[in-house]
């Protein structure tokens, strides 16, 4: 492992993103978003799924504030620990925890999504609203550290005795992710100090050592944030405690069978969907819950560059090749069966029944970037780039206002409503859902996502996503146009001079066969891993003009992923396409895509979106009055009709009500 190859996101208080795309993503959080995941972590939103999360915090704190005035005496009326509470039916509640387990996370999520609005927009009383909420959540914490709602309100003498499935560490890791990022983005560390005392305290009662317990987190997030507190304060032991959850993981006896008493193991690969069923360096396969997987994979490519641990390295590229290679979406979406959110087998990838979790595709991009930091490959950010443009941005409707959580390839409305087996597909946006992991982890990306685009190091400014901006490095500053996704010329201009020489790595996309350059006299080229390196001693005002041309292109999936054999997807730069029943009619089943045929990309500006459509020649079968056809009849050449296919943007769909959508398509000559 070389650490010149070695990267860190630059600040985003020293990137401002001017992006024509971007910026329109960015602003819709913060003026819908943001406010509108506000009041829904308060209850206010009507006919949405109640989230409770300030309600639990609230109430926390209420706990705490009366056993400190009894003196560590009180003891506090005990509530079930094994069920989820809803709204009772009269409305009226009493005092325990309300909602899902991990319901903390909804506050913390967006606490970091504000953080990072702010860096980019500051707004007061965004910032005043954020700092009382804090108030609130800090109140709540014991003075030993600990701070999850669900078990301070309900039981405090059960802490740490369900790791596998009660989420504790979970909530401590976006906890810490959220206080890392507002205290980067205000110099506030009020939240920070919380995260810290918190970690401590996961520190004094997990690991290796007398009175400790030897667990690890049975939903992960807690290593990576582990290493964003390490990189922050420096401090040893939340490198020491990250690497720690890493290492012990799957090793044997294992824990879950001791936290949960067992003496007769039920099978080797039991606890597969918590990725615990092995040590992490001899897993070779992404199984279990999509999202519990990355976020480990991050965490473990964390913890590998601070290390430099090649043996943990070689785990996540064996990883990495096994789920991008064998289990990813042509969307970027990971994560095939609604059984567990899991990972499924090798090629298996219904697109009616995919899964696609929202969060899995956020957790993919995290775990590309961390790969890029490590050596910058173009496989990495071309990776991130297709998740972020098509399995992200299509869990959140134009307007903002509703979500998606599960992201199918291919909907049929009636199948949605009628068939128990797709009852997790939605055929139309949800306002909320009680389980609100996307929403707010949508919203935290779309406000970090100049941190994908830029890495730096002491001679080299990696460019890995384009967008249009101002970039502040350490040695250089530089402002960027481009005009991605719909167009594939970019400029980037040096605003500074440089004594010595430096570089500027531009990723090479994957999509594009060839592209063309204009670079300044004087400068030395090179391409490697799939980035054009151009070094120079830079004067201002020079300028580096490349274009990666957009080229409508027809993919096929590889033979093993039965559901796509025969067909078909449409893909123009990094976006990936669909056909939506609102622009080609009932029945999409029926149509077929002619691959010779003529296609065209016209510019289009609708439901205030500018985007590209793509219009490709088709064939339609004739249905006739197919009602009062026989079920089955002999074979005969099928009755077609020329058509045009009209084809949007994926991650635009069902923006105009409730109908079909299909990425794969029939193809013919």
């Amino acid at each position: 492992m070389d650490q010149k190859n070695f990267s860190k996101p630059l600040s985003l208080a020293k990137v401002q993103v001017t992006d024509a795309f971007w910026k329109k993503e960015m602003e819709l959080v913060r003026t819908e978003v943001i406010p509108y995941q506000w009041n829904a972590l308060n209850d206010n939103v009507p006919g949405a799924a109640p989230s409770f999360c300030m309600r639990n915090y609230r109430r926390a704190g209420e706990v705490e504030k009366e056993r400190k005035a009894k003196g560590d005496k009180f003891v506090q009326i005990k509530y079930p620990l094994d069920t989820f509470e809803t709204l009772p039916k009269d409305g009226k509640m009493d005092g325990r925890f309300y909602g899902f387990l991990f319901q903390d996370t909804d506050f913390t999520k967006w606490v970091e999504a504000v953080a990072y609005s702010l860096t980019q927009h500051p707004d007061p009383e965004l910032e005043k609203t954020a700092d009382e909420a804090i108030e609130a959540v800090c109140a709540a914490q014991r003075e030993d550290g600990y701070l999850d709602t669900y078990y301070l309100i309900n039981d405090q003498d059960m802490i740490f005795t369900n790791l596998k499935d009660n989420h504790e560490l979970y909530c401590f890791g976006h906890l810490t992710e959220g206080a890392v990022a507002y205290y980067q983005a205000t110099g506030k560390d009020h939240l920070l100090k919380a995260a810290e005392r918190f970690a401590d305290f996961i520190a004094s009662k997990l690991g290796h050592g007398e009175g400790k317990k030897a667990g690890y987190p049975g939903h992960e997030i807690a290593e990576m944030a582990l290493m964003r507190l390490y990189d922050l304060t420096g401090e040893q032991k939340y490198l020491d405690l990250a690497k720690y959850f890493i290492d012990e993981r799957g090793t044997k006896p294992y824990y879950y069978d001791i936290e949960r008493g067992l003496t007769c193991p039920e099978g080797a690969e039991r606890y597969s969907y918590n990725q615990a069923n092995r040590p992490v360096r001899q897993q070779d396969e992404v199984q279990g819950h999509s999202v519990r997987a990355v976020y480990l994979y991050s965490g473990m490519a964390d913890v590998a560059r601070a290390t430099q641990d090649e043996s943990l390295l070689k785990a996540c590229e064996t990883l990495w090749n096994n789920m991008v290679h064998q289990k990813m979406y042509v969307t970027g979406g990971i994560g095939a069966t609604h059984i567990g959110e899991a990972f499924s087998f090798n090629y298996d990838l219904p697109n009616d029944t995919a899964y696609a979790e929202t969060c899995a595709s956020i957790g993919l991009v995290f775990f590309a970037r961390r790969m890029l930091e490590i050596q910058a490959k173009a496989e990495y950010a071309d990776v991130m780039e297709l998740a972020l443009y098509n399995g992200v941005l299509s869990g959140m409707a134009l307007d903002g206002k509703s979500f998606f959580y599960v992201n199918p390839l291919e909907v049929l409305p009636e199948a949605c409503h009628k068939d128990e087996r797709k009852f997790h597909v939605k055929p139309i946006r949800q306002k909320w859902f009680g389980c609100a992991c996307c929403p707010p982890n949508l919203a935290r990306t779309v406000s970090s996502v100049a941190s994908y685009a830029y890495t730096e190091n002491d001679t080299t400014l990696f460019v890995h996503l384009y967008m249009g901006g101002t970039v502040e490095g350490e040695k250089v500053k530089a402002s960027i146009t481009s005009e991605f996704p719909w167009d594939g010329h970019v400029s980037v201009t040096c605003e500074s001079d440089t004594k010595e020489p430096y570089t500027f790595a531009f990723r090479i996309p994957g999509w594009c066969a060839s592209y063309e350059k204009e670079i300044p006299k004087g400068a030395e080229v090179e391409e490697k891993d799939g980035y054009l390196y151009v070094t120079k001693v830079w004067a201002k005002g020079e300028t580096i003009r490349l274009n990666f041309p957009m080229e409508i292109q027809f993919l096929a999936s590889n033979p093993l992923v039965r559901e796509d054999a025969g067909r078909v997807a449409v893909k123009r730069g990094p976006v990936v396409y669909c056909m939506e029943e609102a622009d080609n009619g009932k029945n999409l089943h029926l149509t077929k895509l002619c691959v010779n045929g003529e296609k065209t990309a016209e510019a289009a500006d609708e439901l205030g979106e500018h985007f590209v459509r793509v219009t490709a020649e088709g064939r339609r079968m004739k249905l006739g009055d197919a009602e009062k056809q026989p079920l089955y009849h002999l074979y005969q050449k099928e009755e077609e009709e020329k058509t045009k296919l009209k084809l949007i943007p994926y991650y635009m769909w069902n923006n105009r009500g409730e109908g079909e959508m299909q990425v794969w398509i029939r193809a013919c000559e």
